[in-house]
This record gives C-alpha cells, structure tokens and sequence, in this order.
C-alpha cells in the first residue's frame, strides 16, 4: 500500500526476486476492500507508507485471516500519520543478506504479480499476471513507443494500477531513470520535467487535462518534446489539441479491464496531422509482443487466491477458475473462444489478441 515513491518501485523487483508474489493494493479504496484484498490473497507481509495508516489500521481489524507482518514506510516528505508495524522499511532491509542468490522462475508461466479490480461490481476480482506476460508487456511498451535508452520517465501513472503498466521493468530494461511522484500535482510536474528533462510520462485523460489547464507560467522554461501514452477512452479533441500546445506528443492505448496495461495502440496514420482534430481516426493495432502474451485472468469473489487452484496436466498449479459473464453488459463480456485440445485448461478470461488461443501447456496446439 504504498504512493509512487522508491519503495514501490524497488518491490516491483525485490518481491519477485525473493519469489514471492507482488500485489500492489489501489491506495484510493475504502478499509473494507483492502481487508477483502489481504484476506482473498492470503497476504503475507504488508508494505505501507504512513500516508495510509488510517484505512490500513481499519482493514487489519476488519480481516478475517491472520494478520500480516506489517512493514512501515516513514517517508519523510509526507507528514502526518501513524507508525502500525512491526519493522521500519529501512531497517528491514539492513537484515538482508548482500550475499543471497536468487533465481530466475522456475516456469516463466509462474506469478510474478496479483492485481485486483476496485470491486465496483462487488468485492474486488482478483487478476494474477505471470512472468512470461510482465515479460512481453515491458517489451512492447519499448517497441510500441519506440523508446530509446536511458529514457527520462515520470511516474503520473499509478504502481498499483496494473503494475505501473509494467513500465518499473520496462525502464530497467532500457536502463531508464524513474522520476519518482507521490501526488499528481501540475505545478509540481512541470518542475520534474523541466528539472530532470522527462521524455515520458502515462496517465489517464484527467491527468492530461490538469496539466493543459494548469496556469502557462508552470509551463515556462520547458522546450524539449515529451511523449505521452493516454488510455481508456478515444481522448476528445480537447485534449489531444491541449497537449499538442504544451509540447506532450501522446499516443492513445488500449487496456484490457482495469487490472492490465496497454494491449491495442492506435497506430499513427499518414495525413493524421492534416486532419481537423476532431476527425483524427485511430486504427486499433495490436501491441506487437502481446498476441501471445497470454493468461491474465481474472476470478469471482471467494475464489481461493484469485482462482480456484487445480492441477493441471504437467503437474502445476494454475488459477483455472473464471469468472462468469452472468449480469455483464454485452459490450464487455469476453468473446467467445475456441476450446482447447487438452482437457483440464482453461484460456484466458481476457486475451489481448482473441485469435491466439492456448492452453498453460507448453506443448499445446495454438489455434
């Protein structure tokens, strides 16, 4: 439970590296959702920054499992709040051993992270991403955006909302520098990005929107280009014109449910820029590593771990249970998908491609 501040960050790889399961808690729900997400995921132990020691006090009464042990991180550019755990996170990490050796997965199919929905319709739904997918979706992020190395990125985008994108293993794959933010601030912004020469940043349309109607004397002093991936919606022209006049070259994206990242980018077409802005059409393009990424799915409430385990036919464990489409709007239900050759999997619930089917064996057929 924390902001977008270096502990996140540094958890999006000592968690993994540890081999335990990453699962960032959204910092904007309410004691009950958050005591829902610890019971549901059987959580272990609990990362939080002071800042939400109000709810995160209110949620370990409220669970019904064993508490975890709780890990407080005393940043100190935020005041107030109290101290609920049994470590400081500084001193915690001093009891780590420099030698440890840690090891790659031993199946890249393995979790490498458990995100929920924000339970609008319900408790929370529990989304489990495997290495192989954080894999592909940091890749794609690089070859979608055409990043270079050692990239400038600003972190607007929340950590807890779909892993950061996976951008925390997308900058260190082009060995970029992550300009940390607790709080989504224009002035403050536009003091990063002029102090640190951002180059990109993600949000969502209300991000944007802040920074084009902040005052222009925040703006002053900024002259380099600053690419920008926007989601959800087709953003109005008000928006795509807005960030033009602030220098923030942004690319509309595609995710799929609110607990993953970008999976259809709409693809730059030549001529766009002749075109009034209100007429600029977009072509949905796959995210070119993402057609075989694979196996996000996402389970019903009660469901042990995200999913109902079963035993598949090589002898692992995976989340097999999906849930259903009863009560869903048309337009969301997932599409409808072949069956699979091998009895005992189950395909992904949301697929970034629909025309990849493949069961969690290696060997299976691809449809």
């Amino acid at each position: 439970m924390l902001p977008n501040t270096p502990p996140m960050l540094e958890a999006h790889f000592g968690v993994p590296m540890s081999g335990a399961v990453l699962n960032t808690l959204n910092s904007r729900l309410d004691a009950e959702a958050i005591a829902f997400m610890l019971d549901h995921g059987e959580a272990k132990v609990l990362l939080t920054d002071r800042e939400f020691s109000p709810i995160i006090g209110r949620a370990l009464a409220l669970m019904s499992r064993p508490r975890p042990l709780v890990i407080d991180v005393d940043d100190p550019m935020h005041e107030g709040g109290t101290l609920l755990g049994e470590f400081d996170y500084e001193a915690f990490l001093q009891t780590g051993d420099e030698d440890y050796e840690w090891v790659l997965p031993s199946d890249e199919w393995n979790a490498i992270s458990l995100d929920y929905t924000s339970g609008t319709t319900g408790n929370p739904k529990g989304v489990v991403t495997h290495h192989r997918g954080a894999y592909l979706n940091a890749v794609s992020n690089v070859v979608t955006w055409e990043m270079p190395r050692h990239s400038v990125y600003l972190w607007t985008l929340p950590m807890f909302h779909c892993n950061g994108w996976c951008f925390p293993w997308t900058m260190a794959l082009q060995a970029g520098v992550s300009v940390c933010l607790r709080k989504i601030e224009p002035a403050l912004i536009f003091s990063l990005i002029r102090e640190h020469r951002i180059t990109h940043m993600c949000g969502a349309p209300i991000v944007y929107g802040m920074l084009i109607n902040a005052p222009q004397a925040l703006r002053a002093g900024i002259s380099h280009p600053i690419a920008g991936l926007i989601a959800g919606a087709a953003p109005p022209a008000a928006i795509i014109e807005g960030c033009e006049r602030i220098g923030i070259d942004i690319t509309h994206v595609y995710g799929l449910t609110e607990v993953y990242g970008p999976a259809a980018v709409c693809a730059r077409q030549a001529g766009w820029d002749q075109l009034p802005i209100g007429e600029r059409a977009a072509l949905n393009a796959p995210g070119r590593c993402l057609s075989d990424a694979a196996d996000h799915h996402r389970a019903g409430p009660g469901n042990h771990a995200a999913g109902s385990r079963r035993r598949g036919n090589d002898g692992r464990d995976f989340l097999s249970r999906q849930s259903g489409d009863e009560g869903l709007p048309e337009k969301i239900r997932k599409p409808p998908m072949k069956p699979l050759p091998a009895a005992g999997f189950a395909p992904a619930t949301w697929r970034c491609c629909t025309r990849t089917a493949r069961s969690r064996s290696k060997t299976a057929a691809r449809t």
